[in-house]
């Protein structure tokens, strides 16, 4: 029987269910892929990493790295178990929802929205300033960055209306494209040796403690961000309840690693004592330099190219992400039903991806009405306030999963269900309360601002806390339904 012979046999009711599930092939290294490139590593490298080591703890960020790397490990031990007992498109949601209640579930999923709504703003922004200049480096006139920021709009509002399969191609190339230059770099600094020789000093408690460990480790856990993605496609894997917890692990060792060796041989290209005070000297371009002094100009011209498909890798995840909240939204009925239905041809939630390509328009309008920096105020604003919102449903999560596992006694292992949740949750805790401390200067903004964006993520919680009590009077069935479905 042809597809389009079931298609036609398929009962009413047979082909709402079949569009209610999102359908997929991904296997572990598909999912990481996804996963991989929205945390952008050359973006980390050449961006976050200079940053962190001119004001955060200079030759001791490597460390950082690896300090945070175990603390989501530890978060990863329940997050994973939970995706076997719980596959649904509304990760985070889902879990909060079926742990810890409801109305708190609700809360935590439109604090999710405005935070990955947030984060690819930011990256527009970046995305936008980066291309423009880079063409004007090649001659061309100068183009507004909101221009570059919209067609790289268009293209990301193609590829997330198709089936994951087509964008899961294009990250898994640009990903290995951006890591192939930074191993590039990074072996050619160690092959030669760096300014002072090779050194594990970064790694040593003093070096660690050395001016500001907390900004340190503030940025190195905004380096992560979008690791925790592997579950929302648990839907669209090909065997979720194995897939998703591999690709989990597989992402967070990966990006850990890759982050504390590529910062380490940044550190070693200019020496242990001297890294801090280049990095003041040269943010913007200490990584392309060291690329350039220790490979070649080639090199850091392809990195420049490199950077911008790097940052739209990173558009195209999280533009998938949010695509899939609304599905899982729309399927119970918190928002309206046509966000919960797949395509018929492209198995994806198109209807979301429609919305997101919307609603990133209207925000990015704004912000060039506005007349803002892209990368000053675009960029640091809305990255700082996707980061302090991701740590904080992370650390819902962890709480969720400890309840789940108490409740349901589905799985009794003590180290699983006990021990690693509850220190990913202190973990989270400590990283949550450091980026609170120093939320000003992630932002790059004044405390007022500071204030405004916190109170956006409570108001956001607090909406979706108060409609689920809300329902739970007047809408009692649509109240039932809320992180009931399981793909």
């Amino acid at each position: 029987m042809s597809r389009l012979d079931a298609s036609l046999s398929e009962t009413p009711a047979e082909r709402t269910s079949r569009q209610e599930r999102l359908h997929g092939t991904l296997g572990v290294a598909g999912i990481v892929f996804m996963v991989v490139a929205a945390s952008s590593p050359l973006t980390v490298v050449a961006g976050a990493v200079p940053v962190a080591l001119a004001i955060g703890n200079g030759p001791g960020l490597p460390a950082a790295y690896l300090l945070v790397a175990v603390i989501l490990l530890l978060f990863s031990v329940g997050y994973s178990l939970m995706s076997q007992h719980v596959t649904n498109a509304g990760a985070f949601y889902s879990y909060i929802t079926r742990g810890i209640s409801k109305p708190t579930g609700l809360g935590a999923a439109f604090v999710a929205l405005v935070s990955y709504t947030a984060i690819q703003a930011a990256v527009y922004g970046l995305f936008g300033a980066t291309l423009s200049s880079l063409l004007v480096s090649w001659g061309a006139p100068n183009i507004p960055w909101w221009l570059c920021a919209f067609a790289a709009m268009a293209v990301v509002g193609v590829l997330g209306y198709r089936n994951v399969d087509l964008s899961v191609k294009v990250l898994g190339v640009l990903m290995l494209c951006e890591v192939g230059i930074i191993a590039i770099m990074d072996f050619g600094v160690l092959g030669q040796g760096g300014a002072t020789g090779v050194s594990l000093t970064s790694f040593t408690p003093r070096s660690f403690f050395t001016g500001s460990p907390g900004i340190g480790v503030m940025f190195a856990i905004a380096s992560f961000m979008g690791f925790e993605a592997t579950a929302i496609y648990g839907e669209e894997a090909k065997d979720a309840k194995r897939t998703v917890p591999i690709a989990t692990y597989v992402a967070v060792i990966l990006i850990g690693v890759f982050y504390a060796f590529s910062s380490w041989a940044v550190v070693i290209a200019y020496g242990p004592s001297k890294v801090a005070a280049a990095a003041g000297k040269n943010i913007s371009g200490l990584t392309f330099a060291a690329t350039d002094t220790y490979i070649g100009g080639w090199a850091e011209n392809t990195m420049n190219v490199l950077l911008v498909t790097s940052l739209f890798a990173v558009l195209l995840a999280f533009h998938n992400a949010v695509a899939r909240y609304l599905f899982s939204l729309g399927r119970e009925s918190v928002i309206p039903a046509r966000f919960g239905r797949s395509h018929e041809r492209h198995h994806s939630p198109h209807f979301g991806s429609l919305t997101q390509t919307a609603s990133a328009l209207v925000v990015l309008a704004v912000f060039a009405l506005a007349g803002l920096d892209p990368v000053a105020n675009v960029f640091s604003w809305m990255s700082g306030l996707a980061t302090l919102g991701l740590i904080a449903l992370m650390a819902l999560t962890s709480a969720g999963v400890l309840v789940f596992f108490r409740k349901t006694r589905v799985d009794t292992r003590v180290w699983n269900t006990l021990v690693a949740p509850a220190l990913g949750l202190l973990g989270l805790i400590f990283l949550l309360v450091l980026v609170v401390l120093n939320f000003t200067t992630l932002i790059g903004g004044s405390s007022a601002l500071a204030y405004t964006f916190e109170a956006i993520l409570v108001v956001a919680f607090a909406l979706g806390f108060g409609l689920a009590w809300r329902w739970k009077v007047s809408r009692p069935d649509s109240y039932a339904q809320l992180g009931s479905f399981l793909g």
